[in-house]
């Protein structure tokens, strides 16, 4: 029998839910669990760098100690920015700026500067690939910098890329353990099937545009609070919430008049996010070390209420934002430090998109009204 009209209004009127729009070898959900390239993410947030995760992703195999070295060399060597990207962001208003719009609109000016950008064989794209993922980490940080109104400072050639990028936002070095944390959360950020702007990007490479084009896609994409900007509006409520004595008041009111409660429930993870429990770890870590253990307990407390009043377990922005705000990274920079990690499983799908295409061309139904007479503008 064919599909009813009922069920095709069901597969449209709720964002594609349940639809598989493609085949993918880059990452998967089943379930509870989360695999790069089949690797658990729990195995990879253990044992991994993000380096490593990169080539994995980008390869379809872990890398041996000399690929892994290389790669770390040539993205932290992307991470020094040259003059010319300087300036274009030099010449933007990073004060007045939001972020995200920031960071959209730098990473399209680079295909101003790239010599490969109208080139997408697989050579081409490889080398775009090792640029655009090592540059964003120091666009993130240098708006920051500019913002601040201090310099832009130059990468450490003999640090990775989570070291790298927190000295470059904030200027110190950071400690080995907190560098670590970071290049856990780089991990876990760094790819997860076929959400929005993995979407996105794909839809953008389907129709053999550029590389860059794509990550701008996509990079747009994730600036909507319901895909990459619940980290920030988690870390906004409990700041606001402020006391834990206040907690459960605020997420009994906010239930009560059917407001949202950022990071939690997720449209695929019905058993819990593998992410969030790996997160929940360090957030109760870096909250005790850093002073503010009562953040990291006035999670747990939203976190318990919500399973017990709405059956809903929390995703990886609610405890990634007290883990980041743990590190001194501000508020605002949540966002964009998802694309600096999740640049890299988008151009996993970017490749492999261009490696077997065909231009997404989905249908939609029409719903408006039929036969409609013209009537000449002097009578209407």
């Amino acid at each position: 029998m064919g599909t009813s009209v009922q069920e095709i209004d069901s597969a449209i009127d709720k964002g594609l839910e349940g639809i598989v729009a493609c085949t993918t070898k880059v990452s998967s959900i089943i379930d509870a669990t989360l695999t790069y390239r089949g690797y658990t993410i729990e195995d990879l947030a253990a044992k991994a760098t993000f380096e490593e995760v990169v080539f994995l992703l980008w390869n379809g195999k872990l890398p041996n100690k000399n690929e892994a070295e290389a790669l770390r060399a040539d993205l932290v060597k992307n991470m020094d920015l040259k003059p010319e990207v300087v300036a274009v962001m030099k010449s933007l208003p990073a004060k007045k700026a939001i972020p995200m719009d920031y960071l959209r609109t730098v990473v399209s000016s680079l295909s101003m500067f790239d010599p490969d950008v109208s080139d997408i064989t697989e050579p081409a794209n490889r080398r775009k690939a090792v640029r655009l993922t090592g540059v964003m980490g120091a666009l993130v940080a240098g708006f920051h910098r500019l913002r601040e109104g201090k310099e832009i400072l130059k990468p450490d050639p003999s640090k990775g890329v989570a070291w790298n990028f927190l000295y470059l936002l904030q200027g110190e070095k950071p400690q080995e353990d907190t560098a670590r944390a970071f290049d856990v959360c780089l991990i876990l950020h760094a790819d997860h099937e076929l959400n929005c702007s993995a979407f996105s990007a794909r839809v953008t490479t389907s129709s053999l545009s550029d590389m860059h084009s794509a990550i701008t896609s996509a990079i747009g994409t994730l600036k909507g609070p319901l895909h990459g900007g619940a980290n920030e509006q988690v870390m906004k409520m409990l700041l606001e919430i402020g006391t834990l004595e206040k907690a459960k008041t605020f997420i009994e009111d906010a239930l009560q008049n059917k407001a949202k409660v950022m990071g939690i429930g997720h449209r695929v993870y019905k058993n819990g996010d593998p992410r969030a429990k790996v997160l929940q770890k360090m957030s109760s870590e870096l909250t005790a070390k850093k002073g503010i253990k009562h953040f990291f307990e006035m999670s747990v407390q939203i976190d318990t209420i919500m399973q017990e009043k709405k059956d809903l377990l929390p995703n990886v922005d609610f405890y990634s934002a007290t883990v980041y705000y743990s590190m001194g990274i501000p508020i605002d920079i949540f966002t964009p430090i998802f694309a600096v990690s999740r640049v890299s499983g988008w151009i996993a799908h970017v490749m492999e998109q261009y490696s077997n295409n065909r231009i997404y061309r989905p249908r939609g139904r029409y719903a408006g009204p039929r036969d409609q007479k013209w009537t000449d503008i002097g009578q209407r």
